[in-house]
């Protein structure tokens, strides 16, 4: 079976970070936008992005 996309491609082209307005992806579980400018990650709820700055984690690069 085909795993479903959380978010369309179409979504992910008109979304960008709130702070630097940089192209985010997703994260390979499917649980958050990332923005590899910012560093920060954006949850993603019942399938709506949450784009809020005080929603935001940061994150560590993996080496």
């Amino acid at each position: 079976m085909e795993e479903k996309k959380i978010i369309s491609d179409f979504l992910l082209n008109i979304l960008a970070c709130p702070i630097c307005h940089g192209d985010l992806t997703l994260t390979e579980d499917n649980k958050y936008l990332k923005c590899e400018k910012c560093r920060k990650l954006y949850p993603i709820r019942d399938g709506i992005p949450i784009m809020l700055v005080e929603e935001s984690l940061e994150y560590e690069e993996e080496k």
